[in-house]
């Protein structure tokens, strides 16, 4: 019971700290630029992408490699440039920030 109780209370303490790390990531990495939680400015709210791939498995492989190389025509016609700030594990990162976004 102390062993499932440190777990419980280990996550909760995660949780508001992986948000901030996400946010923090994302204002590092410039992608509050074109981005916001929950309004759509030049390209998707994260709430809204969070929606639209929430339960696909292949959804952070897909991302990951959308920030990294960009893409166009799912969310309109502007298209997403690749961010050349990130490696693809801070990609992934904040890929699966953006997911948690509900």
């Amino acid at each position: 019971m102390k062993h499932l109780l440190a777990l419980l209370a280990a996550a909760l303490l995660a949780g508001p700290a992986f948000a901030d790390a996400g946010v923090d990531l994302a204002q590092k990495k410039n992608c509050m630029a074109c981005h916001a939680i929950d309004t759509k400015l030049v390209g998707p709210a994260f709430k809204d992408v969070a929606t639209k791939y929430a339960g696909q498995k292949d959804a952070v492989a897909k991302l990951t490699q959308k920030v990294l190389k960009g893409g166009s025509g799912v969310w309109g016609p502007m298209a997403m440039p690749a961010n050349t700030q990130v490696n693809e594990a801070e990609a992934k990162q904040l890929v699966q920030w953006v997911l948690s976004q509900k």
